[in-house]
Order: structure tokens, then C-alpha cells, then sequence
């Protein structure tokens, strides 16, 4: 079947847990909904047409499906809509790095069985998946996780966007976050039981350099990356610097990195290097915009960095 030809939508189960586009109501992982392959979104049973499961095949048996209780509306999507305006959606955390873990999945199995017809099932089943494919599994994992902790902040004034694309490019920007502290531009990292450090060099007979270790490998890359981000990000605030300064901030966040008990943040070239519970702290503190100026700027970086 051709691309085109695909249906748009289509009623599945679930791999991952989601967010139903129409009332935000969270699906767990394993239960049916209708996923749309235009926009990249899901709809629960409750906003489908009968809410029912499609039918088992023949002989088979419907897998059991837990029950999940429906909880409020999550505070992520209770934000201010003006008359006439759209709700703005925040996208889902790790979406693009699920994907593109899955792509490669798809394509090397498909490369296996492709080169060994007889055996290909064989070697899928008793060989590992490559780090570079891996690397997209605990990268989403990571953006998951801060995701869902950034979507608890929603009742302190806080707004995010998740997985973001840059426009004419293929990067994209985990975390945007506006609150009362500015606009943050936020690059979530999961490189386990490794320390975060700055060693600095120079300073006084000869320049001074500045790089990003963790552990023992040099990851100033990722400061670089983060730096370009925020550069965008200002770009796209400029026609709203005429009412006002706009701080903007970028952040690189550690999950699960080998912190140490006192101290361990530092910044590298106007980069935070922190961890969650240090980064909610840095997001909620301070009062330099207030609500409307948040709705404001939400609303504008929702438009410049469409869904990834």
C-alpha cells in the first residue's frame, strides 16, 4: 500500500502512554485509541465515536485491558484561551526520539531478515540492539521523565513545550518552558552514574577555556548545541523586545548523573548545567514576567517551533 493510501487515522493500542488531543485526558500504554498520522496525535475511546474497542480476530482472544480511572484534566492543558483563540498543545516529551528509535529498529530487522532469510528471526532474538540505535531509546526516556515533572509545575504559572522542531532544520528543542523567571530552553540528558563537571584552563598568561566533562568525556558539544537553541529562541522573541526584555536561559539537565551531595551546578558559557530538582527550583524562582507576558510568549514559541 502506498503512503497515501494509508488511512490518516487509525484505532490501535497504544505502545506508549499519551495525551488525548481533545480533552487531555491521559491513555495508558496497552489501552485502544485512535491515532491520527497527519498531526501525530491520539483521541481516547471517550472522544472516539463509541468509545469501544475493536473487535478480537477470530479466535482470538481480546487482551485484557487494565482500567484506568480518569483523572481531572491534567494541569498541563489547563492554560488561558482567549475568545477566538486556539488552545495551544504542548506536544508530547520524546515523541521525535521515540520515533526515530523505532525507525531504526524497523530497519534493521528489515536489513536482518533481508541478508539472512532462514536465520535472520534467529539473530534478531539473541543479538543486542547497536548503541546508536539504543542511544534514541534513553534519550527519550530522559526527555519523558523531565517532561512529566515540568507538567506538574502548570498550577505555579508555569508553561511548557515539548519536543519542538527548529524550522529549516532537522534539531529540534526538548523543553521550552516560560514562567515567571523568563523563557527557558532546555536540553534533558541521561548519561547514567556519570559526573557532570567544568574544567577551566588559562586565565591569566593564556586564554581561557571552558569544557564540559562527563565523567571523563568531553561534552562541550552539547553546550554548543544548547547555546545555538537559545540563539533561535531570542530570534523568534525579537519582534516582543520593543515592550520589554526578555530573559532567556539555556539549561542542560542530567538525569541520573552521579551528582554530588553539596553543590555540583555550575554554568558554562550562559549554559546552566543542573539537575531536575535544581532546574524547578531555577524556573520558579523569580518575577520578572507576569501572566499575561507568559500567555504572550507561550503563545508565540508555540507557532515558531511547531511540534517535532
Amino acid at each position: 500500500m502506498s503512503e497515501d493510501a494509508r488511512p490518516q487515522v487509525k484505532r490501535m493500542r497504544l505502545r506508549y502512554a499519551g495525551v488525548c488531543s481533545t480533552c487531555g485526558t491521559p491513555v495508558a500504554a496497552g489501552a485502544w485509541a485512535e491515532y491520527d498520522r497527519g498531526s501525530r496525535t491520539i483521541r481516547c475511546p471517550a472522544c472516539t465515536a463509541e468509545g469501544e474497542q475493536p473487535p478480537a480476530e477470530p479466535g482470538i482472544a481480546a487482551p485484557a485491558v487494565p482500567e484506568v480511572a480518569t483523572p481531572a484534566e491534567p494541569p498541563s492543558t489547563r492554560q488561558l484561551v482567549m475568545p477566538g483563540e486556539e488552545p495551544i498543545d504542548p506536544g508530547v516529551a520524546g515523541a521525535s526520539a521515540r520515533r526515530e528509535h523505532e525507525r531504526r529498529i524497523a530497519r534493521r530487522e528489515q536489513r536482518v531478515r533481508d541478508k539472512r532469510p532462514r536465520l535472520g528471526g534467529f539473530i534478531l532474538a539473541v543479538t543486542d540492539e547497536p548503541s546508536s540505535t539504543q542511544v534514541w531509546a534513553t534519550g527519550a526516556v530522559g526527555e519523558e521523565v523531565l517532561g512529566r515533572r515540568l507538567d506538574t509545575l502548570a498550577d505555579r504559572g508555569v508553561r511548557v513545550l515539548h519536543d519542538r522542531r527548529i524550522p529549516g532544520t532537522r534539531a529540534n528543542i526538548d523543553h521550552i518552558v516560560v514562567s515567571g523567571a523568563g523563557v527557558f530552553v532546555i536540553d534533558a540528558k541521561r548519561y547514567r552514574g556519570r559526573r557532570p563537571q567544568l574544567r577551566v584552563q588559562g586565565g591569566i598568561l593564556r586564554p581561557r577555556t571552558e569544557t564540559l566533562l562527563v565523567g571523563t568525556r568531553d561534552c562541550t558539544k552539547l553546550v554548543d548545541g544548547v547555546a545555538k537553541q537559545v540563539e533561535r529562541v531570542r530570534t523568534a522573541l525579537a519582534p516582543l523586545e520593543a515592550t520589554g526584555e526578555i530573559p532567556v536561559r539555556g539549561m542542560l539537565c542530567f538525569l541520573d548523573a552521579d551528582w554530588p551531595p553539596v553543590g555540583g551546578a555550575f554554568a558554562i558559557r550562559a549554559v546552566d548545567v543542573l539537575w531536575p530538582k535544581k532546574l524547578v527550583q531555577r524556573i520558579t524562582t523569580g518575577a520578572e514576567l507576569d501572566s499575561s507576558r507568559i500567555d504572550q510568549l507561550h503563545r508565540l514559541l508555540s507557532t515558531a517551533f511547531p511540534i517535532a
